[in-house]
């Protein structure tokens, strides 16, 4: 149960991978009656929790019950989401895919897969959010738009004065680097627009540049050398500065390369001063996903159990990639989406094939699941932990009791897991 009504403070908000922890929660009753600095997305999340919730054919037993003779009975088990819910049922989600020899594969596939990779090639200079806000005095976002996906970043750690930054206005510089003119380009400091697809040449020309040599070019991707040799002399000049980078880098043309090259860039700033990356992670808990796939397998992400060892082969054991060549026979898919964002052919088969749906709300996915099952909505209804985007793990706590009879993602994947055991004896 819920402590008893009233302000409830430094709440973190499950929405995005900022994972805000300055929220104030006011409830009676066990209803939210107020969200004290949230953004509008962050006041949806919490007021309106209680719409829209996923129904339930059947009681939670029989439902369980029903899930786990589905599995059982499948050859090439497809288990895939787990962004928007907390670490411990990750686990329990491993779990179930080393018992029948299934694949596990989180939504970073479809976003952030192409930063896994890059860094795994070329490493990891990343920053901390406190010390972004306290320390850098020029920030630069590429291919990402944080006032629209991540509407307090800037407000909480780039405009937002620090220890060594007393105003975020006048002592901190904040670029755009997109292919178009977007909302944070119209509140930042300096707006630089790029051809689209030349995200690569234009950081392979910044290094360059950097490292002394002459470009025999006019212009590398829309902008001059003129223009690209002021980019890295501000870079250099910088006392601490921090790149952060969007979906506009992982999916456009070059993907993991254009990570990959970013990484070396702020590689190459390092020997003249201090610069950090991060990518701007979208769903709340995606970098923990990681994170305990990491833990449990030793992989991020696409995950086999076929052999039954843990394999690792992004485009092979990636969701989409599976699901467009017609080989998973059941797909179990928790606190995800992907009949709503996945490509036509991954979704045919994906309507082809039983499907079992954790989730707390109605989706386009739970249209065409075979079983769906309602669970509490972590960080509101249920407590856990979840990874900010910076790496930094944080408490979800709870401030209200769900819906009658309904159990967190955690617990109902535990008790599919034993049903699974039970059923394979």
């Amino acid at each position: 149960m819920t402590e008893d009504s009233g302000l409830k403070e430094n709440i973190v908000c499950p929405f995005c991978g900022c994972l805000c922890d300055d929220i104030g929660i006011s409830v009676e009753g066990n209803k939210i009656t107020e969200n004290k600095n949230g953004c509008s997305i962050s006041q949806a999340r919490f007021l309106n929790h209680h719409d829209d919730r996923l129904p339930m054919d059947s009681p939670l037993k029989d439902l369980v019950k029903r899930a786990a003779e589905i599995i059982v009975k499948s050859k090439r088990l497809l288990i895939y989401g787990l962004s928007s819910t907390e670490n411990d049922a990750h686990r329990e989600a491993y779990k179930i895919a080393e018992e029948v020899g299934g694949v596990v594969d989180n939504t970073s596939s479809v976003c952030h897969g192409p930063t896994i990779l890059g860094s795994q090639e070329s490493g990891e200079p990343i920053a901390a959010l406190a010390e972004t806000r306290h320390r850098a005095d020029l920030i630069i976002y590429w291919g990402s738009n944080p006032q629209f996906a991540h509407p307090r970043h800037m407000s909480r750690y780039t405009r937002a004065p620090g220890l060594y930054i007393k105003d975020g206005k006048k002592d901190r510089q904040i670029w755009v680097v997109d292919v178009r003119k977007t909302i944070s380009a119209g509140v930042a400091d300096r707006f630089i627009k790029i051809t689209s697809g030349s995200d690569l040449e234009v950081i392979s020309a910044l290094r360059a540049i950097a490292r002394g040599r002459i470009l025999e070019v006019d212009s590398v991707g829309g902008l001059s050398v003129g223009e690209l040799t002021e980019l890295v002399e501000a870079m250099k000049s910088a006392k601490y500065g921090v790149l952060f980078f969007g979906l506009g880098l992982t999916q456009s043309k070059g993907r993991h390369r254009n990570i990959d090259a970013a990484i070396r860039l702020i590689q190459d700033m390092n020997h003249f001063t201090k610069w950090g990356m991060m990518p701007m992670r979208g769903h709340y808990n995606v970098a923990g996903a990681n994170k305990t796939s990491t833990w449990q397998t030793g992989y991020p992400y696409a995950v086999d159990y076929a052999r039954g060892y843990p394999r690792y082969q992004p485009g092979e054991y990636t969701a989409v990639d599976m699901l467009v060549r017609g080989e998973p026979d059941v797909v179990l898919n928790i606190a995800a989406d992907p009949a709503a964002h996945f490509p036509r052919g991954a979704v045919k088969h994906l309507a082809s094939v039983p499907v079992i749906n954790l989730d707390p709300k109605r989706n386009m996915t739970s249209l065409l699941a075979k079983v769906n099952i309602q669970t509490a909505i972590a960080g509101i209804e249920c407590d856990g932990a979840a990874t900010r985007m910076d790496g930094l793990p944080l408490y979800l706590k709870k401030v209200v009791d769900p819906p009658e009879g309904i159990l967190p993602d955690r617990d109902v994947l535990r008790m599919i897991y034993e049903e699974v055991r039970r059923l394979k004896k």
